[in-house]
Formats: C-alpha cells, structure tokens, sequence
C-alpha cells in the first residue's frame, strides 16, 4: 500500500467517489448483490441505510452516496468469520492488528465464548450463551450493577425492547454512542426550547436563505447532506460554513449521480462564505453575529425605520432577552476576536448575510458537540435563532445533524439514563410492573464504574466502545474488570478483544438482510434526523443461518433472565407488529404506529418547540447569558507550547469502521497516523513537513497519556490547532475531561504537547 500525500484537486464527489463506490461494491466479493442492494437503499419498501442520519428525498431512484454504498459493501460481503478464523487465531495476536484488519475480516458466523485458559474464541450455541448471560445476572447484588449500552445503529424495535428488558431488569444504565457524541445538542436544545431534536424538516432547506452550517464535515461524514446543500445552493441560498478545516465538500460538490455533472465536469460551489475559526472558538463567533445584528437593529430604530429583531416573536415566545442584550454589551470585540480568531471584518461578513435573510437555519454536529462549553455555544445558536424569530416557519429553524442512522430514533424509544418520569410511568401503568426511578450511567460513568467494580456485566448492543470511548487504556481496563462482557455485533472489532473474566460473540444481521421470523418477513423502523419515521426492510439473503435479528437476540436474553412473567419475549421477536403494539400505547407520536407505517416514506413526529409549544419550565423559549468561556485550554496547558487537538475521521472511515487508508480529500493516502498542522505553526516548531512526532495530552490528574508515530503534514487549519484520526489519537483523550452539563469527551478539545522523534522523514 502506497504512503503519499497528494493535495486533491477534484470537488467532492464527481469520478473520485463513483470510483471508490465501484471498488467498495466490488471488493465486498459479492458486486452484483451489492449493486442491487444499493438501488433499493433508503428506498420505499427498502432498507434504509446503515450509515449515516441524513432524512430520505422522496421519489429519487438513486439515493445513496459514497460512504454509503461502502458501509452497504463493508456490512454485505462474503468474508466470514468462522470458527476456523479463531482457532488459528489467538485473541492476545488479534489484540496487535489493526482495526481495519480486524472488521475486514468479514461477518462473524456464529456465537462465540472466549476461553480464557487457551486464548481463543469458541463456538457456543445461543441457548448456552443465554443461560450464561442469565447466570450472570442472577448473581448480581444489584440490577444497577448491569451496564446496557447502545449504538445507534439499532433500531427502534430492538431499542425498545432493550429498554424494556432493562427496566424490568431494574436499572436504567442506558450509556449510548450519544453520550460520546451528541448530547449537548440535546442538553442544550431541551433548556432552550424544551425538545431535544431540531425543529427543521428536510423540505426546510428547499426554502431557506441562508443556512449557517457549523461544525461539520458532511462530505465525509454525511454526503447525501451535499446533495440538499447544492439544490439550496444553485436556487441561491447564502452557505456559510465555519469549519476549524477547510473541508472539500464545504467547497465543491459534484453529484456522482447527475450524468451531467460528470460528463461536462461541471461542479457546484457549496459555501458563499467560509470561515475557519479556532477549535472552541464557534461561540465567540455567533456571539459577534448577535453583537452586530443587536447594534444594527438599535441603529434601525433609532434612524425611525423597523429593526431586524422579530419583537413580536419575542415577546409572545420568549423571556430572558434584556439579561442576553447586557451580557453581549459586556462582551469585548477584543474578546470576540481572539477567541474565535477571526476578524471583525469576517464576522462582519457573516452577519451581513444572517440580517438579510428572511428565513435561516443553523445546522451543526460534532465539531461543535465535543468541547467544553458546546451546551452554552448551542444555547448561543439558539439565542441567534431567537433575536429573529427564526424558529417555526418553512426555511428557518435549528438542525443538529446526528451520526448514526437511527441515533436519534434510539434515544426517542426510551434509551436515556435519565429517563423522564412521564415515560416511566406510561411503562409502569401499561406493563403492571413497577420501573426503577433512580438515574442510571451515562458512557463515561459507566466506563467508570466498571473501572471501580461497582459494574459487574456489560452487554453492547452494537458498537465498538473499545474503539469509539475516550481514556482507550482506561476503558480497556473497566471493561477487564468485568465478570461478562457481551457484544452483538455484525463484525470484528476491538471490543470483542478487550473483554471481561467472560466473553461472548453474539452475531447478529445486518441492516440489508432479509429477517424472517414464525410470523413471515419483517421489517423495523428507524428515525432520521428530521424526526421521520420510517420501515426499512433488509432484501439480501444473510450472510449465515446462525445470525439472528438484533430484536431476536435481546429477547432471547430477556427470556433467559426474566422468564414469559411480565412480557412474553419470543412472542414478541416472532412478529414485530406486537412489539410495534406497545410501542403505541406507550411513546407519545406513536399511536396507530402500525396502521401510521403504510404510508409511503412513513411520517412525521412532530415537533412541539415549531408549534410554539415551549416544553420549557418557563412555557416559553429561554435566551441564555452568561460570558464567553474564561479560556479555550485547560488550565493545565501552557500556551506557548500546547496546542489543541481535534479528533476527526478519514474519509474511508465510518465512526470507528475503517474501510481503508486514504482520506481522498485530504490528500492523504495509504496511512492514518498524520497529523496536520498549519504551514506557520509547523515552522515555529521547528519541525518538517514529515517528521515523525508524538503527542502528549494535558491533564491534571497525573496520568501520562502519550500516541507516537504521526507524521506531520501541513494543511489548511488554524495556527496553534491540529489534528488527527480516531481511534488512533483516542488514548489522549483524558476520561473526564467531559463537557459542561453534556458529560461528552471533549474529543474536539484536547491540550496536546508535540515533540519530534528521533526518525527520518518519510511521507
């Protein structure tokens, strides 16, 4: 494999990605299945796909992008892992491969239990691994001492029913890949606005004037969002991106599906503005939007003409303006300028843009989630949305945009920690069976019970956290010092090798695949990030008879560890309608769920803060003040030598999937341990493009935290910032160094000190 840095001059899309599709779909050992797999994705009366969260256009015949059709490849293919595979392979050897190694080994075929005392995963049946998962639990001093965590790849049927057995259970220790990614957003958004979801629809974006995209990287992470961008785009909606990188498919994008665009080598310019603030430094940024659009809107009023603020909209709809208005007086342009390290003028620019809009949307998703502050810089975006009335009316409104592809619909079914007492009690009065009250783990308090033993069994259902949590030594330990650790996973990965006293394998289907049950096929249902439900419905033939449906699996547990007492488990996994039944009666928006279903594209849940229905414990929509963050570093970090590290993935990757190792669009190709730096910051180090260095993360708890071997490579970033691919840099990560009310690892946010290796340059 060819190591080479190469700066990529094509837009996103175009030829680069039909030809990576082509070599995913062929290299999956099973081309012509997969090509027909990728017409039905996210597809009526198809499956929707197992990547990314952005909503469905209706009525395209081609709704897949190039990351999509790779985690469509990456889940179909005819590689497997058989027990053959774990018999020549010891789990310690394993351990010292690669992630990319490990998942492109292929599906694994069949239950496996790790035996300790020869190093090695053996087959068992799935009666014998439920009896051991019932043993363990039966043993425990306290349901809380159960860890239930989730990836958002489940869907909500089996989420559903892994609450449900949970609750039962009695715990509600439900740590999720949310916890690791997104929560402030929704922390943020319920104080704001009293619901946790944006309030935009995808139609939204058709109708916009501005969209003000922060944060983001959706030409890697989310490229069918490219598609919506570039139709806002061309009908003449201002983008203006504020990225800490400058990202490709915030630039140019050329739709690999438009035969014009491909044969006339014609692209779409993304962004009218594109802003490059420090890492943190997006609040301080919007705060100097809201500075500007607060003295233009006095300056208006005293020149006797209207003033940009929507005063009717705040005052029926909002309280807390006068104490926002005296805390951004306070605020410094100084301030604002060396926080946010953009200038006056840039801001000046964006703002300009933002006052002239009728209709604007705000979207943003994990540059912004992963910091410190990422609760108050939310709140922040929000308050901007408020000063004019930019929620609740088509082509205006707030989007956070999710990873996974039904993380959304998890956390709307019941997976929560901190479950609200009225859901509780919707379960508690439909099921008969009393539900436990006390707060349950979030990911990092899980991983840190697990740490201290309080956490006896960890079960996962999907998800590498291994991989995907922060402290990776650390989580790598709390998951040793369990009794039993259970992964339901479709492939290898990392956390089937950081296992506890006992281990199982329990391999489940995938997102394409048929699942057929006593009843017939069925099909599940997931949410996108518009509040959308939707069916999706596998149509390729299972990769080995001994997987079972994720639904299946949970329930085969629950009836080894509850008995039919309360719930009759099999019953239910035998047809999905009867779990859909109760999900009815007990989710709000989800009555007539089955019935709801027929229609094409499923439907709407709603969204009560775009009605004015501020679910706030004021009743109306909260402005939030306060002072820009004291410092951008932990207090630990001396600025003259640390800088601030961001985690980030290639473009062949997907959350903790390594499909291979180029990042086309960075211009890096065959590896994975780089890290970019600004020309300027490179030269102030003293350091080449090339030479090898290692990194050592800041923290005050007296921990060394140290990666080594990344080569340096010069880029488009702030001077003073840098970055990297995770899981690689995630043992930098310190466990609690967490956001502010959102407990999120501040993956975004890390003080790092760099120092060269005694190596040559090599690129």
């Amino acid at each position: 494999m060819s190591k080479k840095i190469k700066p990529y001059q094509g837009a996103a899309g175009g030829w680069g990605a039909l030809a990576s599709t082509t070599r995913f779909v062929l290299g999956s050992k099973k081309p012509a299945a997969n090509l027909r797999n990728l017409l039905r994705a996210n597809q009526v009366k198809g499956f929707d796909c197992p990547g990314c969260a952005w909503g469905d256009e209706q009525g395209k015949h081609f709704s897949f992008c190039e990351n999509g059709a790779k985690a469509i490849s990456w889940e179909a293919t005819a590689s497997k892992v058989t027990p053959a595979f774990f018999r020549q392979h010891p789990v310690s050897r394993l351990r010292q491969q690669s992630d990319y190694f490990l998942e492109y080994q292929g599906r694994i075929e069949q239950p496996m239990y790790l035996n300790r005392e020869t190093d090695h995963y053996e087959p068992i049946s799935w009666d014998e691994a439920f009896a051991l998962i019932g043993r363990h639990l039966s043993r425990l001093a306290h349901p809380d001492q159960l860890e239930l965590y989730t990836s958002g790849r489940a869907s909500n049927e089996a989420a559903y029913l892994y609450q449900l057995f949970g609750r039962l259970f009695g715990t509600n220790n439900f740590p999720d890949c949310s916890n690791l990614c997104h929560e402030a957003s929704g922390v943020a958004l319920s104080r704001a606005i009293g619901v946790g979801k944006g309030t935009v629809t995808l139609q939204d974006f058709e109708q916009s004037d501005a969209i003000f995209v922060f944060g983001q990287n959706p030409g890697t992470n989310h490229p069918r969002m490219l598609h919506s961008l570039r139709n806002a785009s061309r009908q003449g909606t201002a983008i203006v991106s504020f990225n800490n990188l400058k990202e490709r498919g915030l630039e140019r994008f050329a739709d690999p599906q438009s035969p014009a665009e491909m044969l006339t080598s014609k692209d779409s310019s993304i962004s009218s503005l594109y802003l490059c603030p420090r890492l943190g430094g997006d609040m301080a940024a919007v705060r100097g939007i809201a500075k500007l659009i607060l003295e233009w809107d006095a300056a208006a009023l005293e020149r006797g003409e209207q003033g940009l603020l929507d005063r009717d909209f705040i005052t029926r709809h909002t309280q807390g303006l006068d104490d926002y208005m005296a805390d951004v007086a306070a605020t410094s342009w100084q301030q604002i300028e060396n926080q946010s390290g953009l200038s006056r003028t840039d801001i000046h620019k964006a703002a300009e843009i933002y006052a002239g809009a009728k209709r604007a949307i705000c979207t943003w998703a994990m540059g912004i989630t992963q910091h410190k502050h990422s609760v108050a810089t939310i709140r922040e975006i929000v308050n901007l949305q408020l000063l004019r009335g930019q929620i609740g009316k088509p082509g205006a409104g707030l989007c956070p945009v999710r990873g996974h592809s039904n993380v959304q619909g998890n956390r709307t079914v019941g997976i929560n920690e901190q479950p609200d007492t009225a859901f509780l009690d919707r379960l508690e009065h439909h099921f008969g069976t009393p539900m436990p009250r006390q707060p349950g783990h979030n990911a990092v308090a899980a991983i840190q019970a697990m740490l201290d033993g309080h956490s006896k069994v960890f079960i996962a259902l999907g998800g590498n956290i291994a991989a995907a949590a922060p402290d990776t030594h650390v989580t790598a330990e709390a998951l040793a010092n369990c009794d039993l650790t259970v992964q339901i996973s479709t492939k290898l990965n990392r956390s089937h090798l950081m296992t506890g006293k006992e281990a199982l394998i329990l391999p489940c289907l995938g997102r394409t695949e048929t699942d057929i049950r006593a009843s017939g096929p069925q099909f599940i249902t997931v949410e996108d990030s518009f509040s959308m439900v939707h069916t999706s419905q596998g149509v390729g033939k299972p990769n080995s008879p001994h997987q079972r449906s994720e639904t299946a699996i949970i329930a085969g547990i629950a009836q080894a560890v509850l008995g039919r007492q309360t719930v009759d488990w099999i019953a239910l996994a035998d047809d999905y309608n009867r779990i859909r039944d109760h999900m009815a009666a007990t989710l709000p928006g989800f009555e007539q769920f089955n019935e709801r279903l027929q229609q094409p594209g499923g439907f709407y849940l709603g969204n009560s803060a775009a009605e004015y229905i501020w679910q706030t414990t004021t009743g109306k929509a909260n402005f939030a003040g306060g002072p820009l963050p004291a410092h951008l570093l932990p207090a630990e970090a001396d600025g003259e030598t640390a800088s601030i590290l961001q985690t980030l993935r290639s473009h062949d990757q997907y959350n903790t999937t390594i499909y291979g190792m180029d990042d086309r669009y960075r211009g890096v190709y065959g590896q994975r341990m780089v890290l970019f730096m600004h020309p300027d910051e490179i030269r102030r180090r003293a350091l080449h493009e090339g030479d090898e260095v290692e990194m050592i993360s800041l923290w005050h708890d007296g921990v060394t935290r140290s990666v080594s071997g990344f080569r340096v490579v010069a880029y488009d970033i702030p001077a003073g910032n840098v970055a990297a691919y995770y899981p690689e840099t995630n043992p930098l990560v310190p466990l609690h160094s967490t956001g502010d009310d959102s407990h999120t690892p501040t993956s975004k946010s890390i003080a790092v000190l760099i120092r060269k290796q005694a190596s040559r340059r090599i690129m």
